[in-house]
């Protein structure tokens, strides 16, 4: 049960967030999950919401490869609502059930393929030492790109900041989704 009245509806915020409520219905088709809870400080939710979409479609990742990272920060910081919906868009996307496993049990990822296992490699290394050992930056750096590594760093934080909000403010996910193990 979330801690704080969620936002549901545009008659839940008074008549000057009106045009911000719209804008997150526009690019999110509805307010939910962390923009509900978001949407309590004016101005916030769009912005996250823009910084996301920047991470979303301006990026290039590929969508598994963005929904695997995001599933290895869901992980990390045990973030059930984030976990849920990525792991869907993820394996409608065609994430690899192997993955999405090594990363739910946090078991041993070498046998993965190698943009998987450096993927998870660099969100468990980022988030558990906040650095990313230099063998690995060069190895991704060198497959993909600069703006490639720059852009799943900024997936790592902009899924990071999102899983506080929903951790601080207990955003579940549906009680038929997809769940985290204990």
């Amino acid at each position: 049960m979330p801690r704080i009245k969620m936002v549901a509806d545009k008659a839940d915020v008074p008549a000057e967030q009106h045009d911000e409520y719209d804008a997150i219905v526009e690019v999110l088709h509805g307010v939910r999950g962390p923009f509900s809870v978001l949407m309590h400080s004016p101005g916030l939710a769009q912005k996250v919401m823009e910084a996301g979409a920047q991470v979303r479609l301006g990026s290039t990742l590929t969508q598994t490869e963005r929904e695997l990272a995001v599933i290895a920060v869901a992980r990390e910081k045990d973030a059930g609502y984030e976990w849920a919906a990525h792991v869907r868009a993820g394996r409608a996307a065609g994430l690899r059930e192997e993955a999405i496993e090594a990363v739910r049990h946090r078991a041993d990822v070498s046998e993965l393929t190698p943009d998987e296992r450096d993927i998870v490699k660099f969100v468990r290394q980022l988030l558990q030492t906040n650095r990313v050992e230099q063998e690995l930056f060069d190895a991704l750096r060198d497959r993909h790109s600069v703006r490639w590594l720059v852009e799943l760093a900024a997936t790592v934080g902009q899924y990071q900041y999102i899983s506080a909000i929903n951790n601080t403010f207990d955003v579940q996910a549906a009680a038929d989704a997809d769940q985290l193990p204990v």
